[in-house]
């Protein structure tokens, strides 16, 4: 797999895959399915909408007009991810586009899903339903120039949206996570960033882009006797992330890269 490619998995020489993309300050993510439906696959869409449920986006659009699926098998995966994006608080709301003229779309219409799950019958319809009828957050955004300058103003934004946002019991933990990601863009990728921090209820999501395909990865600690000190690092900045925010990742967009991050009162 490619580092800029929105494929999350290839299931083989079918073609099978599953795909996630999403635009920078996109209030939803869509996650394309390909191939014929079968245990593998099932595994990997399970994976997919995990990875995306777990970003806590507004909602997840999932393009289901590719997939192979004669016997409407799958009916029971996205029942089960629909209840899965009610977990989160607020929950992620989860639609379909289904070709009407398949025993899926029978079978999602015979269970009762479309009371309560969106089934549409094309993407350009289904994305301007989520359009207009989600309810979109509380963010904050803007671009940065590639300055160590810009570092003092990305967490000068986590905190006037704590204050804002009558959150700043997380205003340690967000400033800590978000200069991290500020810093790692700054060292590794030296383009213009966009910053965003957005409310998720109770908690922050947290966004850096920058024009960099290579996506991060967590680097082994060096070996050191002094507690602590693996963090203190340069390079270690990640495992400070990792240990502070409830949950953080990277994928690629159109035109790079998006580093995020969730952090809420309840800790990890």
């Amino acid at each position: 797999m490619e580092l800029d490619s929105p494929h999350l998995f290839s299931s083989g020489a079918d073609g099978a895959s599953v795909a996630v993309t999403s635009d920078f300050g996109q209030e939803w993510m869509e996650l394309a399915v390909h191939g014929r439906w079968d245990l593998k696959l099932a595994g990997d869409v399970r994976t997919g909408i995990y990875k995306c449920i777990v970003e806590h986006p507004t909602g997840v659009l999932v393009d289901l007009r590719d997939l192979g699926d004669p016997d409407g098998a799958s009916v029971p995966m996205w029942l089960a991810a629909y209840r899965a994006g009610c977990i989160p608080q607020p929950p992620v709301r989860l639609a379909l586009c289904v070709p009407p003229a398949t025993t899926l779309y029978a079978r999602l219409r015979k269970v009762g899903a479309p009371q309560f799950l969106p089934v549409f019958e094309s993407m350009p319809e289904a994305r301007e339903a989520l359009r207009t009828s989600l309810s979109l957050p509380d963010h904050l955004s803007f671009r940065l120039p590639p300055i160590r300058g810009s570092l003092s103003q990305a967490r000068d934004l986590v905190g006037e949206a704590c204050t804002a946002w009558h959150l700043t019991r997380l205003l340690y933990p967000v400033r800590i996570v978000m200069s991290e990601l500020v810093t790692n863009a700054l060292e590794h990728a030296g383009t213009t960033i966009r910053v965003m921090v957005a409310r998720r209820g109770t908690g922050l999501y947290l966004a850096v882009h920058d024009d960099d395909r290579r996506l991060p990865c967590l680097l082994q600690p060096p070996a050191s006797n002094a507690p602590g000190a693996a963090l203190l690092e340069h390079g270690q900045g990640l495992h400070l992330v990792h240990a502070t925010a409830n949950a953080w990742g990277a994928r690629a967009t159109s035109g790079g890269k998006v580093v995020w991050a969730t952090i809420n009162s309840h800790g990890r």
